[in-house]
């Protein structure tokens, strides 16, 4: 006989028995009786509480104004995963707390639980209900996301980049380019996502998807805006130090304001910056240089209407004579203003504008000093 089997055969025989009470004893005796399926009173208290989760989680509007064909069904698939994850959630931790709760040592026990030997049937149970559950929501979530992204007739392409801070669009069939994006309502958007040197998320909440933007690859995702209004493209992978200045504006406008903007745009691209023209023509291709680059999203310019404060603020900026400024522009890394990390501009603006385009960004930052 071992000593536990020894010591409970003592505590039998003086009437203590186990922690609940043993025979001789009625209080006790009623007390073990009343407790000897707990389980059933954990699983109630679990249920109540999953119920109780269920309508706080389904109450909460999770998510901004909806932008696309798409929104609905994403929101639908968001409501049947807390339906599901909940329950499961609240059972399990209402056990685990009840169990921790009601099944404590009492104080001064310092011996060993009672040896038992684990359920087999309900670990088959709380292993395969479990499986079965994520099975169904996954091939749920793949449907919804095969029937999103299956390709539509009149689709319209866009090229999407991002870089250490700012976002820049190509229509490439329209052979337009804008740091703005603008949709036409009601037209299926096919999105060609890239990314010039980290990695970013292309992200605007209202339309719901997002897709990494990765370096050497290009990823993809459709969408239908069906909204007319004004959102913002947020980047959702943190990608440096003015990853939070990273937004740019997304427009959805009717067709025939699409298409004027479009035309706009083609008489924008084609005009250039004419390098001798007087000073008001260079100060307006200029502040349209500087706003398709992105650059108010780190810098400062009331001119522009910008408070960006990743990068030096152009409204005072140390040096006011073109050969300085040219050079930041192209070269940034080489002469960093103190206070201000290195590395963080792009350094591929001599690629990336035309001599035109460089010529009328530095006069328009000339212009904004005066």
């Amino acid at each position: 006989m071992t000593d536990w089997e020894r010591e409970r055969e003592d505590e039998a025989a003086v009437g203590h028995g186990s922690e609940y009470g043993g025979p001789g004893h009625p209080e006790e005796d009623a007390r073990f009786h009343g407790e000897r399926h707990p389980l059933a009173r954990m699983i109630a208290i679990g249920v109540g509480a999953a119920l109780i989760g269920i309508a706080i989680t389904l109450l909460i509007d999770w998510f901004p104004a909806q932008g696309d064909t798409a929104a609905d069904q994403i929101d639908t698939v968001y409501d049947v995963l807390l339906i599901c994850s909940v329950p499961v959630f609240v059972l399990v931790m209402t056990i685990a707390i009840y169990s921790v709760v009601r099944f404590r040592a009492k104080p001064g026990d310092m011996g060993d639980g009672p040896p038992i030997h684990g359920n087999t049937r309900l670990e088959i149970i709380w292993v395969t209900i479990p499986f079965l559950m994520v099975t169904a929501l996954a091939a749920y979530g793949w449907i919804v996301l095969d029937d999103i992204e299956a390709k539509k007739p009149n689709e319209l392409v866009v090229q999407v980049t991002g870089q250490q801070f700012a976002w820049s669009f190509e229509y490439p069939e329209q052979r337009v380019s804008s740091t703005e994006l603008v949709l036409p309502e009601g037209r299926p958007i096919d999105f060609r996502i890239r990314s010039r040197d980290v990695v970013h998320s292309f992200w605007v909440p209202e339309f719901r998807l997002k897709s990494d933007a990765v370096p050497g690859l290009t990823t993809k995702i459709r969408l239908t805006p069906d909204g007319v209004g004004r959102y913002q493209v947020v980047c959702a992978e943190l990608c440096g130090i003015g990853h939070s200045t990273m937004r740019q504006l997304v427009r959805v406008v009717p067709p025939p304001a699409f298409n004027a903007w479009l035309d706009r745009r083609r008489q924008a691209d084609g005009g250039g910056g004419g390098g001798g023209g007087g000073g008001g023509q260079a100060a307006a291709d200029g502040e349209a240089v500087f706003n398709e680059n992105g650059c108010g999203s780190c810098h400062t310019l009331s001119e522009a209407g910008t408070n960006g404060t990743v990068g030096p603020d152009l409204d005072n900026i140390s040096q006011a004579d073109r050969a300085y400024i040219e050079e930041s522009i192209v070269d940034p890394n080489a002469d960093v203003v103190q206070g201000f990390p290195r590395d963080v501009m792009p350094g591929n603006f001599r690629e990336q504008l035309s001599p035109q385009q460089l010529d009328a960004l530095v006069k328009y930052l000339l212009e904004a000093q005066k």
